[in-house]
This record gives C-alpha cells, sequence and structure tokens, in this order.
C-alpha cells in the first residue's frame, strides 16, 4: 500500500511540473497524472491481483491461453506503443467482458470467447484494449479524477467473486485490482479505441468486418436488460448502435483480410464442449443461494463428471461438503481444485477454514498465508492474526489484525476489537 501511495503521490508531482504529454495514437497534447514508466508499473504489479479477484487463470485448456496470447501479441506489434510489456490471459470468469490495465496488461473472460464466432471478432477485442493501454485512457482518466485512488481503495469483493449471492461469506480484497482502471470511459475514448482498434486490425490483416460484429453481438445482449445488469456487465465498454454504425462505416473502408473461423473454433472447442458443464456450475450456484442443496448438488455432480479439470467445480463440491459438516471431505474436494489450479487463491481460503474446523491449526494457517500471497483478503488476515496470538507472537498478530481491520463488516470489527485487546494487554 505504502507504495501504491509513493506511485500516486510521485504521478502528481509529475504532472504538476511536465503539465501535458502526447497521446501515442493521436498525437494530440493531454494533460496526464502518470509517467509512462509509472503505468507499466502499476499494471505489473495489479496485473496478477486483478486476477485473482475475478476469477483467476482459465486452466482447463491452457493451448486456448496460448492462442489468445499470440492473436494479441500480433496486433501489440502493429500498435502505435510496440515496446509495452503486453500480456494477454484468459480468465476464468462467465461474464462477457475483456479489461486492459495501464502499461498493456489485458485480460479475456472465457465468458466472452464463447460469444465470439472468429479470429477476427476476438482482434477486435483485444485490438479495443491494445488502445485503451496505448493511448494511456487509464492515465487520462486518472488525470480527470475519475478513478479511485492509487493506494486507498479496499475493494470489497465476494469470496467466491462472480456469485456473491451464493457466497455464505465476504471477504475484503486488501488493494487494488482491474476494477479501480475500469471506471466508465467517456464516449470519445470508447470511439477513439474502436477506430485505432480497427486500424490495427487491419495493419494485422484481419477483416475489420470482426468489430462490426463483435458490436451487434454487445448490443443483442443488451437489449431488455436491467441498468444494474449493464453497469455490471458493460461498466467499461457500453454498447450503442452508434459504436455499430461507427464501425461499419469504418470497416467499409478497408475491405478484405482473414477471419480465420476455422482457427478459432478449433481454439475454444473445449470451452464449447464445457458449456453445459458450465450452465450446470451457475445453476447449482443458484440453488445453493436459495438453500436447495439437493438440487445443487445434483448440478455440482454433473459438472465434475462432465469436466473433472475444472477447479471451480472442485470448489463447488467442497462447498457443499462443508455445509454437510463433512469437512474431511471438503478439505479433500478443495484440495482436488488447489491441485487442478494452485495458483488461485480461493480454494486455499476455503480449505484453510475447513482444517480449522478440522483442529488442524498448522495447515490451516499455512493455506491461509498461501492464499494472502496470491490475493491478501480480511478473512485470511483475520485467522493468520489469531494464530499469531496463540503462538505468542504479538507484533505479528497487529500487523495481520490492522489488515483485516482496513475493510467494512464484521470481520473488521472482529480484528478492530482483537486489536484494542492486543494493546490492552501491551499495557
Amino acid at each position: 500500500m505504502k507504495l501504491l501511495r509513493s506511485i500516486a503521490s510521485i504521478a502528481l508531482l509529475a504532472a504538476l511540473a511536465t503539465g501535458c504529454s502526447v497521446n501515442p495514437v493521436t498525437g494530440s497534447n493531454e494533460l496526464s497524472l502518470m509517467s509512462p514508466e509509472q503505468e507499466v508499473a502499476i499494471g505489473e504489479q495489479q496485473y496478477e491481483p486483478s486476477q485473482q479477484s475475478q476469477g483467476g487463470r482459465y486452466v482447463v485448456d491452457p493451448d486456448l491461453n496460448v492462442y489468445v496470447n499470440n492473436v494479441g501479441q500480433k496486433l501489440a506489434r502493429v500498435s502505435d506503443r510496440p515496446d509495452l510489456p503486453y500480456e494477454f490471459v484468459v480468465l476464468n470468469n462467465n461474464v462477457p467482458n475483456a479489461w486492459a490495465l495501464p502499461g498493456g496488461k489485458i485480460a479475456i473472460n472465457r465468458g466472452l470467447l464463447v460469444l465470439l464466432d472468429d479470429e477476427s471478432e476476438l482482434a477486435a477485442v483485444l485490438g479495443h484494449e491494445i488502445v485503451h493501454a496505448a493511448a494511456r485512457h487509464g492515465a487520462q482518466q486518472q488525470t480527470q479524477g475519475t478513478l479511485l485512488n492509487v493506494g486507498l481503495m479496499a475493494a470489497g469483493v465476494a469470496l467466491a467473486t462472480q456469485d456473491h449471492e451464493a457466497a455464505g461469506l465476504a471477504v475484503g480484497a486488501l488493494g487494488v485490482g482491474a476494477q479501480a482502471w475500469q471506471a466508465q470511459y467517456g464516449q470519445r475514448q470508447e470511439l477513439q479505441a474502436d477506430k485505432y482498434g480497427i486500424d490495427y486490425m487491419v495493419r494485422a490483416g484481419y477483416d475489420p468486418q470482426g468489430a462490426v460484429e463483435l458490436q451487434k453481438t454487445f448490443v443483442k445482449l443488451s437489449e431488455g436488460q436491467s441498468a444494474s445488469w449493464m453497469e455490471s456487465f458493460f461498466a467499461s465498454h457500453p454498447p450503442s448502435q452508434k459504436r455499430v454504425e461507427a464501425n461499419r462505416e469504418m470497416a467499409a473502408e478497408h475491405p478484405g483480410g482473414v477471419r480465420n473461423r476455422a482457427e478459432y473454433q478449433n481454439a475454444i472447442a473445449q470451452l464449447k464442449e464445457d458449456m453445459d458443464a458450465y450452465k450446470d456450475y451457475q445453476q447449482a450456484l443458484k440453488a445453493m443461494s436459495e438453500e436447495n442443496y439437493t438440487r445443487a448438488q445434483q448440478l455440482a455432480d454433473s459438472a465434475v463428471k462432465a469436466q473433472p479439470k475444472e477447479p471451480l467445480f472442485w470448489e463447488l463440491q467442497g462447498r457443499l461438503d462443508a455445509q454437510k459438516k463433512d469437512m474431511d471431505a471438503a478439505a479433500q474436494a478443495f484440495g482436488r481444485a488447489i491441485s487442478a489450479n494452485p495458483e488461485y487463491f480461493r480454494p486455499y481460503v476455503y480449505r484453510g477454514m475447513a482444517y480449522k474446523q478440522l483442529d488442524k491449526p498448522q495447515q490451516a494457517a499455512a493455506d491461509f498465508q498461501k492464499s494472502m500471497n496470491l490475493l491478501p483478503t480480511q478473512i485470511s488476515a483475520y485467522y493468520l492474526g489469531e494464530y499469531a496470538m496463540e503462538n505468542g507472537d504479538r507484533q505479528k498478530a497487529i500487523q495481520y489484525f490492522q489488515m483485516a481491520a482496513q475493510g467494512d463488516g464484521e470481520i473488521a470489527k472482529a480484528a478492530q476489537a482483537k486489536l484494542q485487546q492486543l494493546q490492552q494487554q501491551g499495557g
């Protein structure tokens, strides 16, 4: 957190000293609070926690990540800032969305990939996000005061992230994730990202008609949806018929190019094969939220049987076992989720809680610490504070409880009470 505050302070001083900077894409002069080097530093620092807070990496088919990264790098090479350290990752998230952090750190959800038809549409998504990074739109948003202050946000996220209604337990993510950078871009920035994204598509040899089809897909998805649904799914990239028409006009100026439908369909074949399993998973989460645990178990069993490599499905099994108070089975199921993706924080939190119930403090502490290394959370900090207290490490306990007290809710209140207790003991 201190590092983020320092970055913010340096950025402010730099802006006051330098005033305007040149937009690398448009060539226009724009006020920016960040230097290009600071943008890269922030993107690198927040890329991993941003992924953690939004489902973690998709791991069932690693080749899909390779494919998406290859397409992204092909576009990045012809962008106006080809020297940025671009990275592209597929997130294990059902929401049809994509985002870019400053410095070229880009993610796309599996929930969007299954809605696209060919590689040119994927190129339209990634090209659009590359423009946001290359044109320094994140830095502009920071300058305009539309982003949350760097280093000062304790973002509330549900432990189950994309299924918060069924989570059963909320935690606070102690740090700044991608949500901080996903403020609503202005119409000018969105149209700018569309326009130059199409330019990048053409330079890379893609048919820009893919950008037209992409916006048509988004408009169709938005029809009849509530304002809250739109805010949740497309807050950072609001669809409109105006954008469809603007893309159509630009595409007409550059006919031709590749669509690569066969290549794309082959790349997402595993995702499409598993669509029913993910549907069962989502329905199981809904059944859990309605306390229909029998139905939830049936759906969870179906999902695991269809795709045993998916860590989310094993995590769900563990949660259902825990609901039945079978903590041994729960710990084993969470272990299967961890084996499937050892670099995702959430199953470690759940297994740590199961181990705590099983009176296995060393194993619980190890899992909570591993989860903290991946994504610091209130609940893991609180339990680690408890273990530090039990082991007589007062200073470490204070540090953990101070972290847990940063957020809101019952965990923060309990951490504050522990801090008062420790202060009284310290005299």
